[in-house]
């Protein structure tokens, strides 16, 4: 018998071994083990090692039925009629035998231990496609995917065109090969997802169980239809294990994020700021690349993440805005840092181009992306007082020194040039025309009320008394400077016409001597300025 069952003829072997059995059984119920009970005991030990070969034979055949390169149809064919005939020979009657008991004439289940040597085959075919080390290939994970992807693909159309005309259609041999490839790769993939895995692989696996599993890439080929069904099966992964992936995606992404906007700030730095290139000019607005470059990366990683769930779409644009929130505060104290630490040309064309930048991000994050951007509001507003701050002391740096000589006695013998004023706020005023409205206009408006308003302030100061010849001269300089430095304003956009007249009138009294004169001016002073007390 044993011989027969190595040379896989079964259906002879179990002939033989149920004509054992069967005479094993009428000895017994004749008693005639009655005085020799161990010679019972071992003639159905015999019967049941020997049944427990064929069952080993069964699952050997099958397992084996992938990894020869072609299918045995006549074995498989005589497995079926074999496991036919085992169930005719003992039909389940639900009389299992108990402990201690002989199993002589019960049923030996070889249908459910041939879908578990399916599961068995699965299992080891799962476990026999390649996995480099991650030392030995940066890509491994996708490539072992791709790998398990394509020698499973084979598998299955070797199951639809070769095995499956072997069993008649009650055993549905291919919704049970599906199931154990199923179960295998869920194993599988469960073991991967609980390895050290870095962010790119992360993703791979999420895309590949999200995408790739039931697509035309795998089960849902089309050369594998209508027979591979994939309707019925389970989760590949459970929802706790498929959560856990996405959260360890989103913690891992952190990192990454921040990296990227690190990396824009760094860029700025050394591209920009530390060579002193001038900002682009953009439909006449200085322009940053800063608000494209962060709604570049935040739209690409939302665009992959949302390919694998719309909620983890969600949860990487929240994760960004959150990274944002840190970053553009960062990113202001390297530019207050910097500015401050030194004069440089390009510090006013960079404020304007950051503040224009963060107003298009603002923007392009409420509509693009559709988010609530409250908080970055506020933190865009708190940075650009502190930039506002910086320019004004910058512009007042450069003004004062040139304010505190009115009417000294080299301001009064022109030996400073009377645009000298102008030319320093213009070094500041100049580069609002290229600032995003209203807070371009907005700035030129107080650049316009400051300057007006300390020359006025300097002129008015306790002073020695001048003779008439004198008080002409100032009078006329301070016309001519008022009228340069209101002209270079209105030229660069300032809409303050009411400051105009202000300096002009102090002039006037300035240079006059008849007292009905210079309260005549003072009239006028008061009625186009009624604040005046």
């Amino acid at each position: 018998i044993h011989q027969l069952i190595q040379k896989r003829q079964l259906l002879e072997a179990f002939a033989s071994i149920k004509y054992l059995e069967d005479e094993t059984i009428a000895e017994r119920d004749a008693e005639k083990y009655k005085d020799n009970p161990q010679e019972f005991v071992r003639k159905s030990r015999d019967v049941d090692l020997l049944y427990n070969s064929i069952t080993n034979a069964i699952q050997s055949i099958v397992v084996g039925t992938l990894e020869h390169p072609t299918v045995e149809d006549t074995l498989l064919t005589s497995l079926v009629t074999l496991i036919a005939h085992e169930e005719a020979a003992h039909p389940n009657t639900g009389n299992t035998a108990g402990p201690g008991s002989d199993l002589l004439g019960t049923p030996r289940k070889w249908r459910e231990e041939w879908r578990e040597a399916i599961n068995e085959s699965a299992r080891k075919r799962v476990q026999s496609v390649p996995m480099a080390s991650k030392e030995e290939e940066s890509s491994w994970l996708g490539l072992h995917l791709d790998f398990l992807q394509k020698h499973l693909t084979k598998d299955l159309l070797k199951i639809k065109l070769s095995v499956k005309k072997c069993y008649p259609e009650e055993y549905q041999v291919c919704d049970v090969y599906v199931e154990a490839f199923h179960k295998a790769i869920a194993s599988h993939l469960q073991d991967v997802s609980q390895m050290p895995l870095e962010l790119n692989e992360l993703y791979t696996l999420l895309d590949w169980v999200a995408n790739i599993y039931h697509s035309e890439l795998f089960l849902g080929h089309p050369d594998l239809k209508p027979e591979v069904k994939t309707e019925n099966l389970s989760l590949l992964l459970t929802p706790a294990d498929w959560d856990k992936l996405k959260n360890d995606y989103i913690s891992s992404a952190k990192g990454k994020i921040k990296s990227y906007f690190g990396n824009i700030l760094r860029l700025e730095v050394t591209e920009k700021w530390e060579k002193e290139v001038h900002p682009e000019v953009k439909g006449n607005l200085y322009h940053s690349s800063l608000s494209l470059d962060i709604q570049t990366i935040i739209a690409e990683h939302m665009k992959i993440s949302g390919k694998i769930s719309r909620s983890l779409g969600t949860k990487m644009l929240e994760l960004c805005l959150a990274e944002l929130h840190e970053f553009i505060p960062r990113f202001g104290e390297e530019f207050v840092a910097w500015s401050t630490a030194q004069d440089s040309p390009i510090f006013a064309p960079y404020f304007i181009a950051y503040i224009n930048s963060f107003h298009d991000l603002i923007s392009g994050l409420e509509t693009v992306f559709k988010l609530n951007t409250e908080e970055l509001q506020k933190i865009s507003a708190a940075l650009t007082r502190n930039f506002t701050n910086i320019f004004f002391n910058k512009l007042r740096t450069k003004a004062q020194p040139l304010l505190k000589k009115i009417l000294t006695k080299d301001w009064i013998l022109a030996t400073e040039r009377p645009n000298s004023l102008a030319l320093a706020v213009s070094q500041f005023s100049k580069h609002l025309q290229h600032m995003r409205e209203p807070v371009g206009q907005e700035l030129l408006r107080d650049i316009h009320k400051y300057v007006v308003r300390e020359y006025i302030r300097q002129v008015i100061k306790p002073r020695r008394k001048m003779n008439g010849e004198t008080r002409q001269q100032v009078s006329q300089k301070m016309h001519e400077e008022a009228r340069i430095l209101n002209n270079t304003l209105i030229d660069q956009g300032s809409d303050s016409s009411w400051l105009l007249p202000a300096i002009h009138h102090i002039a006037n009294i300035v240079g006059e001597k008849k007292k009905d004169k210079i309260k005549e001016y003072v009239k006028e002073l008061c009625q186009d300025y009624p604040d005046i007390r």
